[in-house]
């Protein structure tokens, strides 16, 4: 990439995405590291300074500021300031929350129930409308070829990736839940032939992003189950399926997540069974 070829500075954060993924296998050594380390710590940019991001990509800060000059910015100031404008408000804590829905009138279990049911409901029609068929396909078949599945979700992702490690043990498939217990970490049970099952959603598990990354360098197939297709797990990932997920008062559903694993569950399951 030369000077010329540097474009205005994008203005949202999926504009940020998008140009990061189109520009990143094309940097050399220094600027690589620093979009790899970018893609994997978005949540990041608003609250860190040059210095520490550019300790956490392992490169001087003068190559992080260059980074930054590459995909239209000015400097360090304009790349962060479009962060801390998107998300300023962030996602609030759940006190907050709890507070906003008892001030809105839905507080009552059987408002609760209506809403969530609502929103699953929503969440689920989304989903059978956008799922993409042929990587839907792919990633099954690629879970049906691993010898072993490793499956990895962590935080609001936990209950889904532990329900899948809970199926495939059910049907005597080789299976291991990277979950982060104690901070352990069990990155070195991956073999040639398995398979990382990940599954991640705004803002991103950094710990997962780093196992999908780690598995992708080794040589693995990475199925991802993100929200999007700029999702920084989507980089790593042989298959991704993205999942929309409506919220109600800032709580985020799992309807269609667990639905989309139930899928893949018993879609494996059969296909190993009739290999």
């Amino acid at each position: 990439m030369t000077e010329t070829d540097i474009r205005p500075a994008p203005t949202t954060v999926e504009e940020f995405r998008d140009r990061l993924a189109a520009i990143s296998d094309d940097l050399p050594k220094r600027l690589r590291q620093c979009a790899d380390y970018i893609a994997a710590n978005t949540d990041r940019i608003a609250v860190s300074t040059v210095a520490e991001l550019a300790l956490g990509a392992d490169v001087p800060p003068s190559a992080l500021m260059r980074f930054c000059q590459i995909l239209g910015f000015s400097g360090f100031s304009g790349m962060q300031r479009l962060f801390r404008d998107a998300y300023a408000p962030g996602w609030p804590d759940y006190t907050t929350r709890l507070t906003n829905l008892k001030e809105n009138g839905a507080g009552s279990p059987s408002a609760l129930l209506a809403e969530f049911v609502e929103a699953g409901r929503l969440s689920l029609e989304s989903l059978a409308k956008a799922v993409d068929e042929d990587a839907l396909a792919a990633a099954v078949a690629t879970l049906i070829a691993a010898d072993t599945l490793h499956i990895i979700g962590l935080r609001r992702a936990f209950p889904v990736a532990s329900y899948l490690a809970y199926a495939f043990e059910k049907m005597d498939i080789p299976a291991m839940l990277h979950d982060g217990v104690g901070k352990l970490d069990h990155r070195h049970a991956l073999r040639p032939g398995d398979v990382l099952l990940a599954i991640t959603f705004a803002p991103y598990s950094e710990e997962t992003l780093a196992l999908a990354q780690d598995a992708r360098e080794r040589g693995l197939d990475v199925v991802a189950v993100t929200d999007r297709l700029t999702s920084p797990l989507a980089r790593h990932a042989s298959a991704v399926l993205t999942v929309p997920e409506v919220d109600f008062g800032a709580f985020r559903s799992l309807s269609a997540t667990l639905a989309l694993a139930i899928t893949l569950a018993v879609a494996v399951g059969s296909g190993r069974q009739g290999a």
